[in-house]
Formats: C-alpha cells, structure tokens, sequence
C-alpha cells in the first residue's frame, strides 16, 4: 500500500533543510486561519500559495499527488454532499432535479468547505512529508521542550509506516492466495477493504505494544537529563518561513474582506 510509505524529498529542496518546529508552526499559522473562515476565496488563495510552494519541497507535484489524492477525494465529497444535503436552501436553485435541488448559496459554502479541508490537509502534508522522522523528534524536545518519551514515541511510530505498509502488502496477497475476492460487487470488496483494515490495526497494536515494553525495558521511560546528539536550532530561514506563512494568510483574509466575500465561523 503506497500511502503508507514515506515520500523521499530531496534533502538540499528549501523546505527539506527548514527546521521541523518551524515547519510544523507555519502549517497551524495557515490552518488557524483556515479554521476561522467558511468562504470559499480564502482557501483558495491559501491554497494557491501551497501548490506554488510545491517546487520548494524537492517532491515532483506527480509524486505529490500519487499519495495525497484520497484527499483530493475527500474535499470533492464533503463540498458535494454540504451542497446537496444542506438542512436549508437559501438563494436560487442552480440544480433541480426531482427532489434534488442545489441552490447557489449552498453551491458557494459546499465549495468553500472543500477548499478548506483540502487546504488543511495539504498544509499538513507539506509539513510533515519534508521532515525526517528523527529530525522532527529532535526539534520537539529542544526547540518546544516537549519530554522525550512523547518525542521518542511519535518517532518509533512514523519509522513503523513503512512495515505497515509491507504488511498490507501480505495481507492483500494472503487473501488472493485463498482465493478470497469481492468480485464485480463493490459492496463485497469493501467489506474485504474494511476486513483487511482490521486486520492491520490488530497487528499495528500488537507491535506497538512489544515495542512500548522493548523501549521501557532499554531505559526510554527515564526521567533523568538526557545529552543532544544532533543540535536543531532555528535559523534565520526557518522565521522567513514563518514571516511567509503569517503573511499568506493574512493575504487570504485581507483580500476577502476587500473583495467582501469574508466569512468568518465565529460569526
């Protein structure tokens, strides 16, 4: 299962040499205001500025998308749906068919809800698909002082996707090998899809559990001081990034509230 490998980055792309923490707080800067806004021309705008940063992450945009385009997926079906089954229907009906009626105002917040979800998601990927594993839990436990154990942990667990992903592998060839198949039906395979999910979480738990007790019985649970073997710090492009982040999105927001579009969830 390739969603569950991690993506190479070239190491010497602009966001690839940025320092994790740094990375990480540019990414909640952009979904903070996100969060806060249900018009449809903020995420766009913010959302623009994260595929014109695709370049800089070392990833080839095909890659890039090979990997994130259940997201992609599941923004189209969460504007789709907010627009079909919205409880009212203010404005004018673009789409009436039957009983299925779509009006604009509905269209409007379906669109700007997809934008947001796939503008969140991929400011998080951007984030975390350039970062080391052991780079990022370094610069948890210096740069924002979190204990080591956390740090560790999320560690162990971002080195353990690539087995998880060799493990659907065997899993999905186990199940061919004895014949076990949907079919045509799409309703069979899902229940297989969601059968052979199950049965990855099952054994996700079970090594995560061996690997807790290995881990505390190695002295990982320590309370005492413990010494820096790779120094993380921030550098003077690391508050560049997040000048450029703070900026983007006040961007998105001022724009809207010129154009007068803005939105806002809390009222």
């Amino acid at each position: 299962m390739r969603l569950f490998t991690p993506l190479r980055p070239d190491p010497r792309a602009p966001l690839a040499r940025a320092n994790p923490v740094a990375k990480l707080g540019a990414a909640v800067l952009l979904m903070g205001v996100l969060f806060v806004s249900i018009d449809p021309l903020t995420p766009a705008i913010v959302l623009v500025g994260l595929i014109a940063a695709v370049p800089f992450t070392g990833l080839s945009g095909r890659d890039l998308l090979g990997r994130t385009w259940p997201i992609l997926v599941a923004a189209l079906a969460v504007g789709a749906l907010n627009a079909i089954f919205a409880a009212e229907r203010p404005g004018e009906n673009v789409v009436a068919i039957g009983p299925l009626a779509i009006s604009d105002q509905n269209l409007v917040a379906g669109l700007g809800l997809g934008l947001r979800v796939l503008a969140i998601a991929l400011s998080g990927v951007l984030a975390l698909v350039t970062t080391d594993p052991t780079e990022l839990a370094d610069s948890l436990v210096q740069q924002l002082h979190l204990p080591p154990s956390f740090a560790v942990g999320a560690l162990a667990g971002a080195r353990l996707m690539p087995i998880l992903a060799a493990e659907w592998q065997t899993l999905a060839l186990a199940r061919r090998a004895r014949g076990v198949s949907g079919g045509r039906s799409p309703f069979a395979a899902l229940r297989l899809f969601f059968g052979q999910l199950l049965s990855l979480l099952v054994g996700a738990v079970r090594r995560g559990t061996r690997l807790a007790t290995a881990m505390e019985a190695r002295g990982f649970g320590s309370r005492p001081c413990r010494t820096i073997a790779r120094p993380q710090r921030m550098r003077g492009r690391d508050w560049i990034l997040l000048g450029v982040a703070a900026g983007l999105g006040s961007l998105a927001v001022l724009t809207s509230l010129a154009v007068g579009t803005w939105r806002s969830l809390l009222g």
